[in-house]
């Protein structure tokens, strides 16, 4: 319980006996003679509570208390006094202090309201902290729904959750694989170990490297201090490797080797450090892919998909769409203030007939979108952003013969293509078997529409008709 504590005391005699009683007694004391120096060492460092004497030259201990209030205010301030009254009492809680303890100091006493103090911030820290993740996985909202498809993929979950093998989350892009990742974490017997996510997608290769690993002293010009890498604050805990397929292939090597032998070397250092920390790791690309055309080492991919864990898009989780934008309709609208309910049944509809390319962020922002901007109490089609409102389905084969509804060979197979990833619930996968063609083939085609779907905004329509094509070329 005893932590690290800022004694602001003026008298040099007064501090030596603080910081003397309170190490006899396990906390770490850093006296101070002011509340200036006080105040800058609290600007680079951060302490469980400050101990300030009440009558000091300068600034005094209400004013510390004040200022820490407005700046820090986590930390709890107790506040030291020789006048006990009551009015110095009301004047100290007024100013933001936690507590106060009269003079002469019985140490004994001043111990236990410090420690009262440490605890009330350390509960208030994890009331914050719970209140964070419960935001994140209601924002997401991935846990949400009935679908066989996530029925399947967090029974599995629950069924690796205690153990120390690896796991491989994949899924398109606003899936929910971080949620999931911290699914896995929080379900199992390292739930009260840390937390640690990084994207590996975020940051330059030799910041990447660094922040793995950590980093010794004077390894690089900007090294003045050593650094723990993630894999070791992980301790105890889970790392997340968000997008580790874009991990670079020099640093591929390492990691493998981390994952092998449990230990790391810090980037200049000539040590191996163990750590003890469960993998987890995210990607939207085809690994087996990468691991076909060399941008991905095969016995890392074996490395990290020991338990491999797919999440499915949107589109493939049926009715799970309204069940979520309920959730983030009443999630916003509380965000707001706004007396938003629900969906009209039309605009529950069109969110229904939507393909919702960026699954469940997608739809997370435009319920925001529609809550913002809706002036009833369900949201109406008006709510919806345009591409959603104004979504057709378009036909993979045109059912009439009119020249004017006639598309290219290259559309109809792009049409059929998308078709068939539909019905196979988004695996690229079961898509390039049933298609009759290898995964690489099927990448690059759709790589192709991809580039060109950012060339020309679409806003869910149809694909240019012959007729639209021939009135847009300059007549010969």
């Amino acid at each position: 319980m005893p932590g690290r504590v800022l004694v602001v005391e003026d008298e040099r005699e007064m501090r030596a006996m603080l910081e003397k009683g309170l190490t006899r007694r396990g906390f770490t004391p850093l006296p101070m003679p002011s509340a200036d120096e006080a105040l800058a060492r609290l600007a680079a460092e951060d302490f469980d509570v400050v101990l300030t004497d009440l009558r000091m030259p300068g600034m005094d201990g209400l004013a510390l208390c004040e200022r820490i209030a407005l700046n820090r205010p986590d930390i709890p301030v107790v506040v030291v006094t020789a006048f006990g009254s009551l009015e110095t009492a009301v004047a100290a809680i007024r100013a933001g202090a936690y507590d106060f303890v009269t003079k002469p100091i019985d140490v004994d006493a001043l111990v236990l309201v410090l420690e009262r103090a440490v605890q009330h911030r350390a509960l208030r820290e994890e009331v914050r902290r719970l209140r964070q993740e419960l935001g994140r996985r209601d924002e997401d909202g991935a846990v949400v729904g009935e679908s066989l498809a996530m029925k399947q993929a967090y029974a599995l979950i629950d069924r690796v959750a205690d153990l120390d093998s690896t796991v491989l989350i994949t899924g398109e892009s606003g899936t929910g694989k971080e949620v999931a990742a911290r699914a896995v974490h929080a379900r199992g017997r390292r739930k009260d170990g840390p937390f640690v996510a990084l994207n590996c997608a975020a940051m330059p290769e030799a910041l990447l490297e660094s922040e793995l690993f950590g980093h010794a002293k004077g390894a690089f010009t900007d090294a003045k201090a050593s650094r723990t890498g993630l894999f070791v604050q992980a301790h105890g805990g889970t790392l997340f490797l968000d997008e580790v397929g874009e991990l670079p292939i020099t640093l591929q090597p390492k990691l493998l080797r981390a994952l092998q032998e449990r230990t790391v070397r810090p980037v200049g250092g000539d040590t191996e450090i163990p750590f003890d920390a469960r993998i987890v790791a995210a990607t939207n690309r085809d690994l087996e892919l990468a691991v076909e055309e060399g941008r991905f080492r095969e016995d890392l991919y074996y490395r990290l998909n020991v338990i491999g864990i797919e999440l499915p898009p949107l589109r493939a989780r049926g009715n799970d769409v309204l069940s979520l934008s309920q959730r983030f309709t009443e999630l916003f609208a509380a965000r707001t203030g706004k007396r938003v309910v629900g969906l009209s049944p039309a605009a529950a509809q069109r969110l229904l007939a939507y393909g919702w390319p960026g699954n469940v962020r997608e739809l997370q922002n435009c319920i925001e979108r529609a809550v913002a901007l809706t002036s009833f109490e369900q949201l109406t089609v008006d709510d919806l952003p345009e591409r959603v409102r104004n979504y057709s389905q378009p036909k993979a084969v045109p059912e009439n013969t009119d020249p004017s509804e006639l598309v290219t060979l290259e559309e109809l197979e792009r049409r059929y293509i998308h078709r068939v990833l539909e019905a196979v619930g988004g695996s690229r996968t079961l898509a390039a078997r049933v298609l009759g063609v290898d995964r690489k083939t099927l990448y690059r085609k759709l790589e192709r529409d991809d580039e060109a779907k950012e060339a020309v905004p679409s806003q869910g329509s149809e694909s240019t008709t012959i007729r639209e094509r021939a009135l847009k070329s300059p007549s010969k």
